[in-house]
């Protein structure tokens, strides 16, 4: 069940459209409180593009998302591979 829920959310999310979270108000509280933007401001966005290859718009959006965006991706196939009985990144191992 949770193999299922680990792969059914990056399939959902790659098959919105890479728009479909560029528009509405930011959650951010930074933004409520003080109309600041901070660095994760525009993130969730960012990576969007980037899982549909629009790099410039991500760019535009966060350029921390090129950093994130990889090691969220090891992340998960790391946590895919601890669900199928498989090891693919040991160094994760030293965190936990």
């Amino acid at each position: 069940m949770l193999l299922a829920l680990v792969l059914g959310a990056f399939l959902f999310l790659f098959f919105l459209p890479a728009d479909h979270f560029d528009s509405g108000q930011s959650m951010c509280a930074s933004k409520w409180l003080f109309d600041i933007e901070c660095l994760g401001c525009g993130i969730t966005r960012a990576i969007m593009h980037l899982m549909h290859l629009e790099f410039q718009t991500a760019w535009d959006f966060n350029k921390l998302s090129f950093v994130i965006f990889p090691i969220g991706l090891l992340v998960w196939i790391h946590v895919f591979g601890l669900l199928i009985g498989k090891n693919y990144f040991s160094f994760f191992k030293k965190l936990y």
